[in-house]
């Protein structure tokens, strides 16, 4: 199994470049689409920034991460039908013990903004009641502040040797946690601009065949290569 997540993982670099350039597009298209970034989009970025700015002089608050954490290995558990039981929270860790789990169980908190959905939820639910949602802006504040905070843990997090990155193969790992987070933002671009999800589907495609077509490319290359040297 780890001999395939390897493989996998080697495979999936490809992608990594492919969604990155495919972010980029879908960023450029959103922007010029608008005719520039709208008071939400504003709040969203300054959002992301006072939790960076609060990141860089205050104490971090690992707590809180760690309890977001562990409920999410909760939930989608949950969703995979499992049992969470004994759920325990500190300032050095914690855990969270499942009757089964899988490698999206295992990666979850590290693509799953859990702090965001709580956002987004009760976003949702005040919407039931006012509609059109009152203070979108506020909304959006909320929803940078804690996709900051999200990238942020994630990246110190990952920073360090993880049990649930080992578990599945750090580079398996690595890769999908990057390509789902992108595809996360994706997403939410797609919901939040007029980028459609028609268009987002045309970059990902155009990107990923350019990309695996030059991975290709190279290895004929390199075959050719070594049978003319032999």
């Amino acid at each position: 199994m780890r001999l395939t997540r390897l493989l996998i993982g080697l495979a999936m670099l490809p992608a990594c470049w492919a969604m990155t350039r495919a972010f980029i597009d879908s960023m450029f298209r959103s922007v010029g689409l608008v005719g520039g970034f709208s008071a939400e989009s504003v709040a969203l970025l300054a959002g992301m920034a006072l939790f960076a700015v609060l990141w860089s002089f205050l104490p971090h608050p690992v707590k809180t991460y760690v309890l977001g954490h562990e409920l999410t290995h909760a939930i989608w558990g949950m969703l995979f039908l499992a049992r969470p039981s004994r759920l325990k929270v500190g300032e050095n860790g914690g855990s969270v013990s499942l009757t089964r789990t899988n490698f999206l169980v295992t990666l979850a908190p590290y693509f799953f903004p859990f702090y965001t959905f709580v956002v987004i939820a009760a976003a949702m639910a005040t919407r039931c009641f006012a509609d059109p949602l009152p203070c979108l802006w506020a909304w959006m504040f909320g929803i940078g502040f804690t996709w900051a905070f999200h990238i942020l843990f994630t990246i110190q997090t990952l920073s360090v040797r993880q049990p649930d990155v080992a578990a599945c193969g750090r580079l398996f790992s690595w890769t999908f946690i990057y390509v789902a987070n992108v595809a996360l933002v994706l997403v939410w671009l797609c919901c939040t601009t007029r980028l459609t999800f028609g268009e987002l589907g045309g970059f990902i495609l155009h990107r990923g065949i350019h990309a695996y077509a030059s991975l290709a490319s190279f290895f004929v290359y390199c075959v050719r290569w070594i049978a003319d040297t032999i």
